[in-house]
């Protein structure tokens, strides 16, 4: 058992820290928890399904701007085959945990990078056609309605997982991707794996970034573990909710948690 508990602290310990220290109302999420139902009991009115169709349905058969235009609210916009709970369950999770060590801006653009990748992944594969293996789509995808925020929940789970360093549960949820393609080769698990390339794009961007400009933020002090496994002296206190409030906050927001081994060291 102590070995458990030592692995999920080690695993875990420097998110929920995170969310300990930063804890606030999420509101973004509970905005976009707030919004998703609107927008589910709205379509399955017979007058509101055709006004939510226009203003947040993205098809690759559709004229790019269009679909781009729609983008942002589709994220919202719960798939009408699929419960409408786990939509809900996933943003408030998801969403939540982010918006509070990230911020709700930085919650959003990663949330929108993923949802963006998908549907442009959609158009690229249905170009290339269901005779090119993995890529490739039928063109009859092309008319699928494409709404709903896995691809974002992906996205931002994945980016959650390399910032606090929590990498076997990063590693699960692309296994776990991978293998939903492997399984059902279809628009919306080929559209996560997009999501989660982008996001690891972004990752390796800016651990590229942080080895150019030195590694970690000056001066807020070495990080340490106490024998009960709270990180006391943590260099990220900023929390989650609100703008930088440290010179350096910003940068730091996007980088991963500094690992044991790398606590005591400066940029």
């Amino acid at each position: 058992m102590n070995v458990v508990a030592r692995w999920a602290r080690a695993e875990w310990g420097p998110l929920w820290l995170a969310v300990r220290r930063g804890w606030a109302v999420p509101v973004m999420t509970v905005s976009a928890v707030c919004t998703t139902s609107v927008l589910q009991a709205v379509q399955n009115l017979d007058w509101g399904y055709q006004a939510v169709q226009d203003l947040g349905a993205v098809r690759a058969q559709d004229p790019l701007p269009l679909a781009l235009l729609r983008t942002p609210l589709s994220l919202f916009v719960p798939a009408l085959d699929l419960p409408v709970w786990g939509a809900l369950a996933q943003i408030l999770l998801v969403f939540g945990l982010a918006e509070i060590c990230l911020g709700w801006w930085r919650t959003l653009t990663i949330a929108y990078l993923a949802t963006l990748a998908g549907t442009l992944y959609a158009r690229t594969g249905i170009a290339l056609g269901p005779d090119v293996p993995v890529l490739g789509l039928p063109a009859s995808d092309a008319k699928i309605v494409d709404t709903g925020p896995s691809a974002a929940v992906v996205g931002l789970a994945v980016f959650l997982a390399w910032r606090y360093r929590a990498y076997v549960t990063g590693g699960v949820v692309v296994l776990a991707m991978l293998v939903e393609v492997a399984v059902k080769p279809n628009l919306a698990g080929k559209e996560h794996v997009a999501a989660i390339l982008a996001v690891a794009g972004v990752v390796g961007v800016l651990e590229w970034w942080g080895r150019r400009s030195g590694g970690r933020a000056r001066g807020h002090g070495r990080a340490e573990w106490d024998e009960a496994g709270v990180r006391s002296g943590h260099p990220y206190e900023g929390g989650g909710g609100g703008g930088p409030t440290s010179p350096g906050e910003f940068d730091d927001r996007f980088r991963p948690v500094p690992s044991r081994g790398e606590e005591g060291r400066e940029g």
